[in-house]
């Protein structure tokens, strides 16, 4: 069974950067295509960043393009989302999931795993 721990979450002024890590545990990441997501209060849970487990070629939501960096480390069998130029709309639970699949995985998938999230704050 992966298990999925996500870290890095805090309080940040507008402008300022967070690293958020998803560590796992059970198996290796590197046969999963994995994503962040975010849920704000009262809105839908939604896509902002994938890899996939095949090239390790990323894809971002338009929200954060420019401004978020997804990746993987094998050797640590982690995935980091580097967040830069945050807003305070980017106040949300973030959340890191793995999907078994070969390749890359829209955002709408199933995903299999789920962590259990870690809160961003952006204020000032």
């Amino acid at each position: 069974q992966l298990q999925l721990v996500e870290s890095g979450g805090g309080l940040v002024q507008p402008g300022g950067s967070l690293r958020l890590s998803c560590s796992a545990s059970g198996h290796t990441l590197d046969y999963y295509a994995m994503g962040w997501f975010r849920q704000a209060p009262g809105k839908d849970r939604e896509g902002v960043s994938s890899i996939s487990s095949r090239d390790a070629s990323t894809y971002y939501a338009d929200s954060v393009k420019g401004r978020f960096t997804m990746s993987r480390d094998s050797a640590k069998n982690t995935v980091y989302l580097e967040m830069n130029s945050l807003k305070p709309e980017d106040t949300a639970v973030y959340y890191c999931a793995a999907a078994r699949i070969d390749g890359y995985v829209p955002f709408s998938y199933d995903y299999d795993y789920w962590g259990q999230g870690t809160q961003v704050t952006v204020s000032s």
